[in-house]
């Protein structure tokens, strides 16, 4: 085992993980500091980096018609930017104490040790894989990595069979449902939750079971997956619940992801209630001055709620990136929190969120008002106007902002953007009526949406 020592007088960045939030970390650090003053070597375990995990349903559907398109910054790139990028090679123990990672190639299965003066650790997240019978049974597939995405493209490729089913109806399980829907399978989701889209309350939720199943895709809700089948060649054959059984060709797994902590937890590190790494406002580990983590391996705080969680989204870890390399290369940075923001789709249908549920709401011991209206994506009298429903949840009393759910056509998502910054602003309901938003027939009634369910809001906490 060979040992790679630190020194030449000069600071040596150990970057765990290759894709955003490493690779912005260490992009940025390169830009403040140069290779005389700061060597960064960055360790990836897979054959790619700086891509964008979130584009692999849409290439898997075919909107995204090559692998690379979703690929920001090569191995290759990087390198010629200074950055030492190993990829193919794996992590296996941090030693804390002695200042060193130790690696091993996922080839040849060689290990060494690397000493670091600052490490940023950003292992990302590991798709949820219940321990359950054949669920490592070929044609069985997560979709968190772009290696992942090729292996099911691979698959589909090798089976003559139709039939998909979707274990889990979060964002990848609608995702890869509609992905599946568009390459002509034949697509069944078991979801374990009353309604899919769990971020959603499950009134909302409601609106995208109801989309889904006009799509032709089966939906089948409050069935708990108890294991899979197989044929004899060892492929799967079957999803089975305590009720049914659920003909397979294939099977993809969308039941949500846990940080990547394992490390972090072996090195002593501290975690969250919800296992990821926990940080300061710097993006630093908690009682470690020369660690840094970022990504989907780590908790932050909801400026809601006021309470840790943990989010997986590629927004974030590019600015979590963004603020330890800004750090690290001696500048300074700070990631203050977020408040829960996410959209997807399903074909035509848009979804998004921002905030708190009724059901966060209640568990942080907030009293809360609820207003729904439906409304339509432009004026109702230009051509193609589609409804859209706004779900909008105030505090009692104080008419704080406290979330928003949006479901419909044609600019329904992104319309949640506005609520986002009423709730990093901690608006109020009322406060919100008068915002002065864009206004055209083409794109928005006179009252837009969020508008009148702002409104409506309003005078509900007024009443009460």
């Amino acid at each position: 085992m060979d040992n790679d020592t630190a020194g030449s007088g000069r600071e040596r960045l150990v970057v765990i993980g290759g894709d955003a939030a490493g690779m912005s970390a260490a992009s940025q650090a390169r830009r403040l500091k140069d290779p005389g003053a700061l060597e960064i070597v960055a360790f990836e375990r897979g054959r790619f980096s700086s891509y964008s995990a979130c584009g692999i349903p849409y290439w898997v559907g075919g909107d995204v018609p090559e692998r690379d398109a979703l690929v920001a910054r090569t191995p290759e790139e990087h390198r010629a930017r200074g950055i030492d990028l190993r990829t193919g090679t794996e992590v296996t123990e941090i030693d804390v104490t002695r200042r060193r990672v130790r690696a091993r190639d996922v080839d040849s299965g060689a290990e060494s040790w690397t000493a670091y003066d600052k490490l940023v650790i950003a292992t990302g997240a590991r798709p949820v894989r219940p321990e359950l019978p054949g669920m490592d049974a070929a044609g069985v597939h997560g979709v968190q990595t772009l290696d992942d995405g090729q292996a099911l493209l691979d698959s589909l490729a090798r089976t003559d069979g139709r039939r998909a089913v979707v274990v889990g109806a979060g964002y990848i399980g609608v995702e890869m449902a509609e992905a599946l829907l568009k390459r002509g399978y034949e697509v069944t989701v078991v979801n374990r939750g009353g309604e899919p889209m769990a971020t959603l309350d499950p009134d909302m939720g409601r609106l995208v079971h109801e989309a889904m199943t006009g799509l032709g895709i089966t939906m089948v809700n409050d069935a708990e997956v108890t294991g899979l089948l197989t044929h004899e060649d060892g492929r799967v054959s079957a999803v089975v619940t305590e009720g049914a059984r659920y003909p397979a060709d294939v099977v993809v797994l969308g039941i949500g992801v846990r940080p990547q902590t394992s490390l972090a937890a072996a090195a002593g590190l501290p975690l969250g209630a919800h296992g990821g790494l926990l940080t300061d406002l710097a993006m630093r580990v908690r009682g470690h001055e020369d660690i840094w983590a970022g990504g989907d391996c780590v908790e932050v705080l909801d400026l809601v709620s006021g309470q840790e969680r943990h989010i997986a989204l590629g927004t974030h870890a590019n600015k979590h990136g963004q603020v330890i390399g800004s750090n690290v290369g001696g500048d300074y940075a700070t990631f203050p929190g977020v408040v829960g923001t996410a959209v997807s789709k399903v074909c035509d249908l848009e979804i998004a969120r921002t905030g708190l549920r009724e059901k966060d709401a209640r568990r942080v011991g907030l009293r809360y008002e609820t207003v729904t209206v439906e409304s339509t994506n432009s004026a109702g009298y230009y051509p193609d106007a589609a409804l859209m429903t706004v779900k909008m949840i105030a505090e009692r009393r104080t008419g704080r902002l406290l979330g928003v759910q949006i479901v419909g056509r044609e600019g329904a998502a992104k319309r949640v953007d506005v609520a986002a910054v009423a709730l990093t602003a901690r608006m109020t309901v009322e406060q919100m009526t008068a915002l002065d938003l864009g206004y055209a027939p083409p794109f928005s009634p006179v009252w837009d949406p969020v508008l009148v369910a702002a409104r409506k809001a309003a005078a509900k906490v007024r009443g009460s």
